[in-house]
């Protein structure tokens, strides 16, 4: 027996040499020291050795074990120390080689236009205000002169969070907020999103942009109006921009009219954008209603105004002469690189 367990001493040694990774060296371990192991068997013989050998042979045994057991621990750092060593040579970085260039960003279109947007008006002296995205019944439809029940709440196609809070379905809103905070004379835009239950095509989302713009003073009249807006378009898409003002109807203004710029997919021949008509509505506007500014503590018999809202995506589509609003929403590269 004392042979055997010599025997087996002599062949882990011989196969720890031939190991060379961590697979191989568990094998070992299971094959000679393991519960079914060689030497696991060998001892499992000690019961048919006389009383005098068994202490002689336990003690080989033993010391075997625990030699073949640090043979092996040695044996599995040495395999650990080259595998990290060769890792750290397979990594090691060239810092003479060129570095991979970083793709920078660039503005999106609808951001590039609202910039263009809010420099315009700041040129004609107006300030910038904010406004929240949930917003209250209130503010979105009563104080504008829309009660409950009126038409108007129909066309509007409105997301409700609840009875008295609404995603917000124009900017129009600022308008109120902005009078009961500051008194006349007042000159502000503000930009925002606003959300509609619209279907989604060519030229409508249910996500889009408006940028509300009002003006209260004394002596405040639609010439004024007229010219403002003239000169913001003229400004944005240049002097020969076709413009044309058609009469309608809102509920906060009195009296309203809706504003259109010349098709800059067809030139006015009439096409799919435009649906036939030759002209792309980009914004509403009007005198502000006598209503709303005395439901803001604004006396309507010393100051009037007049309000107006762009449509941003209409107006980034007739500038970049783009077909389609769902471009701006889609994070396409192939379109986005373009600008």
């Amino acid at each position: 027996m004392k042979e055997k367990i010599q025997k087996i001493k002599e062949l882990v040694e011989k196969n720890l040499e031939q190991a060379t990774d961590l697979e191989a060296l568990e094998n070992i371990r299971i094959k000679f020291l393991g519960k079914k192991g060689e030497l696991t068997a060998v001892l499992k013989g000690m019961g048919s050795l006389s009383p005098e050998e068994r202490p002689v042979i336990g003690a080989l045994a033993n010391e075997v074990r625990a030699f073949l057991e640090s043979q092996i621990e040695a044996k599995k750092s040495q395999i650990l120390k080259k595998e990290r060593a060769e890792k750290i040579k397979s990594e090691t970085l060239d810092v003479t080689m060129p570095g991979k260039k970083s793709e920078l960003g660039k503005v999106h279109p609808l951001t590039s236009v609202m910039n263009s947007i809010k420099d315009i008006f700041l040129g004609m002296g107006f300030s910038i205000a904010d406004g929240p995205e949930v917003e209250y019944d209130y503010y979105n439809f009563e104080a504008l002169n829309i009660p409950p029940n009126h038409p108007a709440r129909d066309t509007q196609d409105t997301f409700y969070i609840n009875d008295k809070v609404v995603l917000r379905t124009q900017t129009s809103p600022m308008q109120v907020r902005i009078m009961e905070q500051q008194k006349p004379p007042i000159r502000v835009i503000a930009p925002g999103r606003v959300y509609r239950s619209d279907a989604l095509d060519a030229t409508h989302s249910p996500v889009f942009h408006q940028i509300e713009g009002l003006v209260v003073d004394k002596g405040v009249t639609m010439a004024d109006l007229k010219g403002t807006l003239e000169m913001f378009i003229k400004s944005l898409y240049g002097e020969e921009t076709k413009v044309r003002f058609r009469p309608h109807h809102f509920p906060f203004t009195e009296p309203s009219a809706e504003v259109d710029v010349a098709c800059f997919a067809c030139g006015g021949k009439g096409c799919r954008v435009c649906k036939g008509e030759g002209w792309i509505e980009i914004l509403g506007c009007g005198m502000v209603h006598p209503k709303v500014l005395a439901n803001c503590g604004i006396d309507p018999e010393i100051y009037s105004g007049f309000a107006f809202g762009l449509g941003l995506e209409r107006i980034a589509m007739r500038k970049f002469d783009i077909d389609d609003i769902r471009l701006f929403f889609e994070n396409d590269l192939r379109f986005l690189k373009q600008f």
